[in-house]
């Protein structure tokens, strides 16, 4: 990265951050441009030379938190999405400490960040993210279980809201229980007790 091209990220890391900042305290719609370059130190032709508009930065800052997250993930778990059709089913379940722990350490280091998005979910367009996640991961892994396909949808719905129901309730709670406990607490509500059912998933 050149001196040119570092000065660029750091500014708009500045705006990114910014916006969430001001996300904590009221809706999108009534954040203004004014505020985002008082609140990042930046002038308006500083803005205007990176966004056209405020949706422009908050596509940038929603790019900004999933690129966040996904250093969370070795690459070895990254490069799975690409072989869900040659991979054995043990590797497709998800309700691992392998794949549940990356997601948690994320969630715990970027607590307040995680409360912004989740009370401004219709602004991140979450259910925009959801279909991207929907048509390249969650509908070819659940096509290797056999899942009936006009069920799926209902199936994942299911799924991720309960999950993100523990994480909430974990923040609220400042997240005082351990990464490993809340990752026991979700596969149990995920895949019950039922030692067969997680022999089948495992196999």
């Amino acid at each position: 990265m050149t001196k040119s091209e570092s000065k660029y990220f750091n500014t708009a890391q500045k705006m990114d951050n910014a916006l969430l900042e001001l996300l904590e305290k009221k809706d999108f719609e009534y954040i203004t441009i004014k505020e985002i370059c008082k609140k990042a130190d930046v002038s308006r032709s500083t803005f205007y030379l990176h966004y056209q508009n405020t949706r422009d930065l908050l596509d940038e800052t929603a790019r900004y938190i999933l690129d966040g997250f996904m250093d969370y993930f070795t690459d070895e778990k990254k490069l799975i999405t690409g072989g869900f059709s040659d991979c054995s089913l043990s590797e497709l379940n998800f309700m691992t400490e392998k794949y549940l722990m990356p997601f948690l350490q994320y969630f715990r280091e970027n607590k307040r960040l995680f409360k912004t998005m989740m009370s401004n979910s219709v602004s991140f367009d979450f259910n925009g993210i959801y279909e991207r996640l929907f048509k390249y991961v969650f509908n070819p892994v659940l096509s290797r279980f056999d899942f009936p396909e006009k069920e799926r949808h209902y199936v994942m719905r299911f799924y991720l809201s309960g999950i993100f129901a523990v994480i909430m309730q974990w923040v609220e709670e400042n997240c005082e229980k351990s990464d490993e406990d809340i990752a026991g607490i979700i596969t149990t509500c995920v895949l019950g007790k039922n030692k067969e059912l997680k022999k089948l998933i495992d196999r």
